[in-house]
């Protein structure tokens, strides 16, 4: 095998992790190089103050997933808190976003990415953050992918004076050809490099953020100081001869991808069609909906496994009647880039990081937007600030690998808010039932239902599909990054999503 394969969601990163492997770094190196070099280079996406999980399987052994999601902080009941929803326009629709400084969680990437890279790296931390650093100081052009992105979510960049000064060009906000440099991250990642990520969650960071975010959100030293990054076994089906591990609980996004497989594959279905996948889909939609009804319980997405609760979708799966549901939400558009890496020694680190739209509000002196995560719909189905005890959100996040053979098969996740399941599920079945290509498997079109909204890009064919009377259709002129960003290699290509404009590169 070449020095090792990576595809992320910009030429910036991938060229990041590319030069740890020619530097002599393993997967994991890679990965982390990666996505603090995304940092800068997909701000909108991704970011230190957010969080995300990482798939690590080092070779022969069995993949573990480190998860560094985000914590709900203490609550605290006679605050008012700084939340508040914002107008976001996207030309063929518009949402509502919830930010401020109570829309804030405890952030995890930062400190997952260092104790990944201190656990399973090779290189020192120095060389391993160089190319984020470089990037910062220097700044990139923006692209024209990234500056919609800019662009869509000005209200939330430039909701304070410090977002003014880093997103805006002569009172114009950033668009594409504009060069973007970020010299506070610059200085603080290059502090990072050498000390960790104590001062951040112990240290005069910590100390920053609770006086920045204290007295309108629910940050503070405490919530920051109880943070940990999780190590837990991945939740795992056979499908076609292969094994699919992803992100378990407290994740929903990994077990809806594992219970939706599993589906099919004891469905026993013939000559697969998109009406099965319609299917499953709705399925596992209800599924969810009836399991997940309370929301301080982190684990209970796993009850959709159970033997009795997965029999009972099966018979419903196999009944053929295509069950839909009244929704009058609109799809979370939650903000989210992955990187996969498989090296020349078959490690494999697959993680998916997100900031969701950010928070609004810039940390002083650091360049770092805080997620809004306590704002996004999508993590909060069930109301918004309801959990009465410290928790990990439940997250879509998904980083999935699949083994044939204790080998790589597939290395895989996806950006996309909870179109991740649906992104991922279908290139595994392009890739795998239909037998076409990699790159194939990741550009055909892709459908995503919601209730009763079916969403599709162009090329779908639903003539012969009968759905149900209540059933809306959402179609789209052309492939888009609602619709995902799934980032994937193998032992002997990798392939980027056009959706999100990402790249990929083998190291020979």
């Amino acid at each position: 095998m070449n020095k090792g394969i990576i595809s992320t969601g910009s030429k910036e990163a991938t060229e990041a992790g590319a030069e740890i492997l020619r530097a002599g770094g393993n997967a994991f190196d890679a990965a982390v190089a990666a996505v603090f070099t995304s940092m800068t280079s997909e701000f909108a996406l991704t970011g230190a103050g957010g969080g995300g999980a990482m798939m690590i399987r080092k070779s022969d052994a069995q993949p573990v997933v480190y998860d560094f999601f985000v914590d709900t902080p203490p609550r605290t009941e006679k605050k008012e808190l700084d939340f508040f929803g914002v107008e976001v326009d996207f030309g063929d629709s518009s949402q509502t976003f919830h930010i401020g400084k109570g829309s804030a969680a405890v952030p995890g990437t930062l400190l997952g990415l260092i104790i990944v890279q201190e656990q399973f790296g090779v290189l020192p931390l120095p060389v391993v953050m160089e190319p984020a650093i470089k990037l910062a100081r220097e700044g990139y052009v923006v692209n024209k992918k990234q500056a919609y992105i800019f662009k869509i979510l000005e209200p939330i960049f430039t909701h304070t004076q410090a977002g003014r000064d880093l997103f805006c060009s002569n009172g114009e906000m950033l668009s594409e050809g504009h060069r973007f440099i970020n010299s506070d991250f610059a200085e603080f990642l290059e502090r990072v490099s050498w000390e960790g990520a104590t001062s951040f969650y112990l240290g005069e960071y910590a100390e920053l953020i609770a006086q920045t975010f204290g007295d309108e959100g629910l940050l503070n030293e405490k919530s920051m100081s109880l943070y940990h990054v999780a190590v837990r076994k991945p939740v795992m089906t056979n499908f076609m001869g292969t094994q699919v591990y992803s992100n378990p609980a407290p994740s929903s996004g990994g077990t809806l991808i594992i219970f939706l497989l599993r589906l099919l594959e004891e469905g026993k279905l013939k000559d697969l069609h998109i009406g099965h996948i319609i299917h499953a889909m709705a399925v596992t939609n209800l599924a969810r909906k009836e399991i997940c009804t309370n929301p301080n319980k982190e684990y209970q997405v796993e009850q959709l496994l159970e033997t009795e609760i997965f029999n009972g979708n099966l018979e419903r799966f196999l009944s053929q009647c295509l069950i839909s549901e009244n929704d009058f939400t609109i799809p979370g558009r939650g903000e989210t880039t992955h990187v996969s890496v498989i090296d020349k020694d078959m490690n494999c680190a697959g993680v998916t990081t997100t900031n969701g739209e950010g928070c609004g509000y810039i940390l002083p002196s650091t360049g770092i937007m805080m997620n809004n995560m306590l704002g996004e719909e999508d993590l909060n189905p069930l109301g918004f600030h309801q959990w009465r005890h410290p928790m990990r959100l439940p997250t879509m996040v998904s980083p999935t690998i699949i083994l044939k053979d204790n080998l790589p098969f597939i290395l895989l996740g996806s950006g996309g808010s909870n179109r991740i399941r649906s992104a991922i599920v279908q290139v595994i079945l392009n890739y795998m039932v239909k037998g076409i290509g990699l790159e194939e498997a990741i550009i055909a079109p892709r459908i995503h239902l919601e209730g009763n909204k079916l969403y599709h890009e162009p090329g779908i064919s639903l003539d012969k599909i009968d759905l149900p009377e209540n059933f809306t259709l959402h179609p789209f002129e052309e492939k888009n990054l609602f619709f995902g960003g799934v980032n994937a290699v193998t032992l002997t290509e990798g392939v980027s999503d056009i959706r999100r404009g990402g790249t990929f590169k083998i190291v020979g």
